[in-house]
């Protein structure tokens, strides 16, 4: 039975293509989400799925509100994927780095490649929701003169013309990604326990002085 997957953000975000390198051995399904809130709210209504979330990178480092909503909820961590996070720049095709006025992206990934875009002013940075959401928007509206700031992943599945590939400043930019199951789905398709040999701990300290 193919696996569905809920991922934060639309087709070819870095969730997506966690997933994807995850499960490289399998077909599966992601289901594009809002928020991190929207994707727990989905597993709390249907147990049959999966789920995909950042919970630290190297450079912006723990993704506390994820910590928070694990906390909260009454999820299984069957499995973690470290992912190297490179950024390329990808335009309609046809298009030349001197012909763009406009560069647009999630403004985490913008901040990341910033000495790269600093050194072509020609391109205005505008801040979008999405990295991936930021090449579908280019190429469903044929926006001549835009640019992504994105994964080569999403390049490829809308369609565009990747012109500079690793762009971002610091080239050791990981995200560690966690994958989450229903407790009984956990229990059925998880690691063997003989196999587990790492723990996730949530502790609460006494609200005094020391």
């Amino acid at each position: 039975m193919k696996k569905r997957v809920t991922i934060q953000g639309v087709a070819g975000c870095y969730h997506d293509a966690a997933a994807r390198s995850y499960f490289s051995n399998e077909e599966i399904e992601t289901i594009p989400c809002d928020s991190f809130q929207e994707m727990f709210d989905h597993l709390a209504t249907d147990a049959s799925l999966l789920a995909i979330l950042a919970i630290e990178n190297t450079i912006a480092g723990s993704l506390l509100q994820n910590h928070e909503l694990l906390r909260k909820n009454q999820t299984r961590i069957i499995g973690e994927y470290k992912m190297r996070i490179s950024h390329t720049l990808a335009a309609l095709p046809g298009q030349s780095i001197d012909q763009l006025t406009e560069v647009n992206s999630h403004p985490m990934a913008l901040r990341q490649c910033e000495q790269f875009l600093l050194r072509h002013p020609n391109m205005k940075m505008i801040e979008k929701f999405d990295t991936a959401g930021s090449a579908k928007e280019i190429a469903e509206n044929n926006l001549l003169g835009h640019a992504a700031v994105c994964g080569e992943y999403a390049a490829q599945l809308y369609g565009l013309n990747i012109l500079e590939r690793s762009i971002e400043t610091n080239k050791r930019n990981f995200t560690r990604f966690l994958i989450l199951a229903d407790p009984l789905l956990a229990a059925e398709i998880g690691p063997d326990e003989s196999k587990i040999n790492k723990a996730s701990i949530v502790f609460t300290t006494p609200h005094t002085k020391g």
